[in-house]
């Protein structure tokens, strides 16, 4: 039997009943990734597998590193072949890492590759991929449809403008493929130069003239206005912790004014017109029913020889110990209290606040909306197989499973949609042991539709995304 069969993760009957039954057939909904939109503009063909797999990859990387490999072959300038026989001498110490999962996942899902990726095999699966990415049915549209790709949600900067999406959207590509709005540039007043530049960026691109702080609001405005037009119903935020100091705009005013004459804030100030912007990105989404997600907890670029040498996002980011359950709190009460509270996902990095973020997010749950709180899917170091059972234990113990949302990709690569497999098999296997267990009624009408609804269904409903 090879690795990856057809109940590979599915322990129990009941399992592999849920599983082919009603997750394996669901559409996919991937409401937040980082694919790049270029891309399916212009319907790219992937010029060798380490093109479409590696490229970018900074899991790969971190692996790849601890596991001596040079950081030519990471990062640098090395051959594309010599990038991928380094990450086939790294894929079989990866043994209960993640990616020894998902490399055979995508393997045998995309290319029909049964065999254990090492450098003994190397160069025969290199040879077959390449082979295949030749073909028509690998391009970056053709591979949506491939796997009933129904939405992509990208993450897009509000200071770029969005020619590949109304580019999408004028070749009627069938998968939608919708920007999501994360304005966190605004928020980073640290490096007075950089935002400045950033300023000037958003003003050309909204066509707003961006003096005094009410022109930056009518500026975000406008460009969330403009996601909107292209189908976007998401915004997103990458935080070491929830911005929530309390501020007045003649704080906010005075604060902004400085920043425009490149002086840098104070730490205080800098939390407080952080948290002043954000409040207010908070607002636009919630008058448009937009959700909201807060991942919550990074603290970035640590090895700074790296980062001067190769830039951010390259494997060297960690969990952070800020406190995130009190300014979280504050923040959700702050637009309750107003009425301008949109629905939210809570992503978190750290385990240690795991419970308390769930337990925190359903002091705000309300009508109209089923699990207008949402508690995500394991995120970056806990998107793994136990991460994501505690995240569905914690969900199941402190609110509701049954309106979950479900899973996403989180990737920059056109490989990683088999990540919707994996999580549907885990959760399948979690359901059917309870199943067994006499936990929970073995009743295809009860736990047929949990499945389906957090496969596939739920965001469906949830995001109000045009399908």
């Amino acid at each position: 039997m090879s690795f990856i069969h057809d109940d590979f993760l599915l322990q129990t009957k009941a399992a592999r009943d849920l599983y082919h039954n009603h997750a394996e057939g669901q559409p996919i909904i991937d409401y937040h990734s980082h694919l790049p939109p270029e891309d399916v503009a212009e319907d790219k063909k992937f010029d060798n597998l380490y093109d479409i797999w590696l490229a970018g990859d900074h899991y790969k990387w971190r692996a790849m590193r601890a596991a001596g490999m040079p950081e030519e072959v990471c990062t640098g300038d090395a051959d594309p072949y010599d990038k991928f026989l380094a990450w086939a001498r790294t894929v079989p110490l990866t043994i209960r890492n993640p990616l020894y999962h998902w490399t055979h996942l995508e393997l045998k899902r995309y290319f029909g590759i049964d065999e254990l990726l090492s450098e003994d095999t190397a160069k025969r699966i290199w040879d077959q991929a390449n082979e295949q990415l030749e073909s028509p049915e690998f391009s970056a549209r053709n591979i949506l449809k491939r796997f009933k790709v129904e939405v992509v949600c990208t993450t897009d900067d509000p200071a770029d403008p969005l020619p590949h999406h109304e580019k999408i959207v004028a070749d009627g590509v069938e998968t939608k493929i919708y920007p999501t709005y994360r304005p966190d540039k605004a928020f980073v007043s640290s490096d007075p130069a950089a935002l400045n530049a950033w300023l000037e960026k958003l003003s050309g691109t909204s066509g707003i003239k961006i003096n005094s702080l009410d022109d930056l609001l009518h500026a975000l405005r406008k460009r969330h206005d403009d996601f909107h037009a292209v189908g976007g119903r998401l915004s997103d935020h990458g935080l070491p912790y929830t911005f929530s100091t309390p501020c007045t705009k003649e704080e906010a005013e005075a604060h902004f004014n400085n920043e425009r004459e490149d002086i840098l804030l104070s730490q205080e100030e800098q939390d407080q017109l952080a948290s002043f912007l954000f409040r207010f990105s908070a607002v636009l989404d919630a008058e448009k029913d937009w959700t909201k997600q807060l991942h919550l907890g990074p603290i970035r670029n640590n090895n700074s020889r790296l980062f001067r040498n190769a830039g951010t996002d390259i494997g060297c980011d960690s969990m952070n110990d800020d406190r995130q359950i009190e300014p979280l709190g504050r923040f959700l009460d702050s637009l309750a209290k107003e009425g301008q509270l949109p629905k939210v996902v809570v992503y978190n990095m750290n385990p240690k606040d795991s419970m308390g973020l769930a337990t925190m997010i359903g002091n705000f749950q309300g009508a109209p909306t089923p699990g207008k709180m949402q508690y995500g899917s394991g995120w970056w170091f806990l998107d793994t197989k136990p991460g994501m059972e505690e995240q569905i234990n914690i969900l199941s113990s402190t609110g509701l499973l049954t309106t979950f949302v479900g899973m996403l990709t989180d990737s920059r690569s056109f490989l990683s949609f088999t990540r919707h497999e994996y999580f549907r098999r885990i959760l399948c296997n979690l359901i059917g042991q309870d199943i067994e267990n006499g936990e929970i009624p073995n009743d295809p009408s009860l736990t047929g539709n949990l499945i389906e609804n957090i496969c596939y269904k739920n965001a469906r409903n949830f995001f109000g995304f045009q399908i």
